[in-house]
């Protein structure tokens, strides 16, 4: 007899690229409220001064908290994320606020970084498997202006002890120092910490957390 038709999709040829899920976080921002906040990350904020004048990349920047502030700050800034309802919600936070941005809806794995092109690139609490980690960091370190830096801060693998935020049940996705040492080689550490500290960002990050902390310039 023939066989049946398989009813599992078929997989790609080569290599599969990874892909975040926008309609996740499509869904997580349709609420009235800011999930994050709209205040700064604590971290950026005691860091923004250190940033030249001009652009800035804010990667990963959900609902523009801190975006805005930097905007706010004089920066021409760019909000590049994933998810439509988190940007709209960036442009009217910079609208409340009387500032303005670029934003652009993209996944970063297919988003280009220009080169040698920002006088800042933000990276708040963005998680994202190593590979893809690693090709987004290596363009970071290329698309600093010299002089240029990069603010980071994130989950480390001692998080998933706490569960007060971020991908706990995907423990690859949070990242150590050692790893963004490696990460961005070419640059030079000037804040370069792993601690405990208490992240109050709305609703979204709320309580103690392990956290990793990064300013490298290039040089």
């Amino acid at each position: 007899m023939p066989r049946a038709p398989s009813t599992q999709p078929r997989q790609p040829a080569g290599p599969v690229l990874y892909r975040m899920n926008p309609s996740f976080w499509d869904n997580r921002y349709a609420v009235d409220d800011f999930v994050f906040g709209t205040a700064p990350n604590e971290f950026l904020r005691e860091c923004a001064e250190r940033i030249p004048a001009g652009p800035v990349l804010c990667l990963g920047e959900g609902e523009g908290r801190n975006a805005v502030f930097l905007a706010g700050r004089g920066h021409a800034v760019t909000a590049v994320d994933q998810s439509t309802v988190g940007l709209a919600k960036a442009r009217e936070l910079a609208a409340a606020q009387g500032v303005s941005l670029t934003t652009t809806v993209a996944d970063l794995q297919d988003y280009a970084i220009t080169p040698c092109a920002w006088a800042g690139i933000v990276s708040i609490f963005l998680h994202l498997p190593p590979p893809l980690r690693r090709q987004v960091h290596a363009a970071v370190a290329a698309g600093l202006l010299p002089g240029g830096v990069f603010i980071l801060e994130a989950y480390t693998p001692a998080q998933v002890q706490h569960r007060t935020g971020g991908p706990v049940n995907t423990p690859d996705l949070l990242m150590s120092l050692a790893q963004l040492r490696v990460d961005l080689a070419g640059l030079g550490f000037e804040i370069a910490r792993e601690l405990e500290r208490d992240v109050i960002e709305g609703t979204g990050h709320t309580g103690h957390a392990a956290v990793v902390q990064v300013l490298a310039r290039r040089r």
